[in-house]
């Protein structure tokens, strides 16, 4: 996008618009913290490049519009997303610049696809991840990343913009802190994480990427939220690394996988934006939730790491801590707020909404949807997924709860991720005191399960 304006030879205004807070999909807290970070360094990038980043906040199309009008722009160019609202902006700011005859220009930098190029031979988007993957690979592959350049020319006239305090990001609380000790956010915290995981993790990928208390995964996934890294770049890279040593193919093919993934809910945001709020799959608004008055006490023992079951409370005192989850344990966190405590998976989409640094509007509903049972590709009705199975599978040795539930470090990996059954002279031992050190379980998972599946039986029954 910048290169192809630089092209042009004119100068360019760099300009990033903080739009008004509009539904409960406007920025969460955890994503303002990135973006406030994220925004700091781009101004020291354009500084150097030789052109400010100009900073202000409202209506992007009324904003980008008068500015164009104003500096008889010989062109807009912007980054697309996919999101329904960005998209309506987009239209609407494509008719006024139209009217101005102001040419626009879109690019599609932080995808590897479009929205469109990856269709069933009826033309239709694919609702199964599978045949979406295998299709994709049969396309051409994504256009290699540019070059960016090393000096703009900027406007003479110097345009008003807002200092970045004045966008009022940085949430005051505990995160401004923690969250500086896990991450670094910007351009060069993209390469030095991606670089990492080339030459630490991915040979282990496929045999580590689901344990929890290891390095198995990249963490790359706020630097793409926030295009710090394009998928096409790490495509790429990846690609690079293959040539060099071929014993990798089996583990790339894996990690490059998890993009297609991406690409795959994007896809379904756009062909169906009423799932951010609706579940795919009409039948399961019948589901007998508990109603919001009597859920709302296990709500927060959730949101809090509260649950009595161990993995379940690492997974939600590891996303408050730092920003981020696991991605095995946050399928058994969902599972465990869906089928375990019937609340709606509308409500867990809110909470990893406000507080997953990653919180992307297509992968936060595709996940919950996925997990509920509701969605595309979703995991079948009858899958709920057993808290203390998963974690003796995931984290046999206890590690990760030892981590981040400190006050069960003392157990033994026999009753670690069940403590409510190690006999006393154990609990003594490891100083866990029920309902006291450690809460006890909230539910009972055996009765929740045979509750679940009655209640998914019974709602397909209604549909046939």
């Amino acid at each position: 996008m910048l290169t192809e304006a630089n092209r042009l030879g004119h100068p360019v205004i760099p300009i990033f618009i903080l739009k008004n807070p509009t539904d409960s999909w406007s920025p969460g807290g955890a994503t303002r913290w990135w973006l406030h970070q994220s925004l700091k360094q781009l101004q020291s990038t354009y500084q150097q490049l030789g052109a400010p980043l100009v900073l202000q906040k409202g209506d992007p199309v009324t904003i980008v519009s008068n500015l164009a009008e104003q500096h008889q722009a010989a062109g807009v160019f912007y980054d697309k997303c996919f999101e329904p609202d960005a998209l309506q902006e987009e239209a609407q700011l494509a008719a006024l610049l139209g009217k101005k005859r102001i040419p626009i220009t879109a690019f599609r930098t932080n995808y590897l696809f479009g929205p469109n190029d990856v269709l069933n031979n009826a033309g239709d988007p694919y609702q199964v991840f599978t045949p979406y993957w295998k299709k994709s690979l049969q396309l051409p592959p994504p256009a290699q990343p540019v070059v960016a350049p090393k000096q703009i020319q900027s406007v003479s006239t110097p345009i008003e913009s807002l200092m970045l305090e004045d966008l009022n990001l940085d949430p005051q609380m505990s995160w401004s802190e923690t969250f500086f000790e896990y991450w670094q956010p910007g351009e060069y915290g993209a390469q030095d994480t991606l670089t990492h995981f080339l030459e630490n993790g991915l040979n282990g990928y496929l045999s580590e990427r689901d344990k929890p208390a290891v390095e198995g995964v990249s963490t790359l996934s706020p630097y793409l939220h926030f295009g710090e890294i394009s998928p096409r770049q790490v495509w790429y890279v990846v690609k690079a690394w293959l040539k060099k040593d071929s014993s990798r193919q089996k583990p790339a093919d894996g990690f490059l996988r998890q993009l297609i993934w991406r690409e795959f809910a994007t896809q379904m945001l756009v062909h169906r934006p009423d799932t951010v709020n609706t579940p795919l799959k009409e039948e399961f608004n019948a589901f007998p939730w508990e109603p919001e008055q009597s859920y709302s006490p296990t709500l927060k023992a959730w949101q809090q790491g509260r649950t009595g079951y161990p993995i379940v409370d690492a997974g939600m005192r590891q996303l408050w801590a730092t920003g981020w989850m696991h991605n095995r344990v946050r399928m058994i966190v969902a599972s465990f707020l869906v089928k375990d405590l019937f609340i709606p998976w509308q409500e867990g989409a809110k909470w990893f909404w406000d507080t997953l640094l990653d919180a992307d509007l297509a992968n936060n509903t595709f996940g919950w949807q996925w997990t509920a049972g509701c969605g595309a590709d979703a995991a079948p009705y009858f899958r709920v997924f057993n808290p203390i199975l998963q974690g003796e599978k995931f984290d046999p040795n206890g590690d990760y709860v030892k981590r981040w539930v400190p006050e069960l470090a003392y157990l033994n990996k026999k009753w670690i991720h069940k403590p409510w059954e190690a006999p006393p002279v154990i609990r003594e031992e490891a100083e866990v005191k029920a309902g006291k050190t450690y809460p006890n379980r909230i539910v009972d998972h055996h009765e929740a399960r045979t509750r679940a599946l009655a209640s998914y039986q019974e709602i397909r029954a209604q549909k046939a």
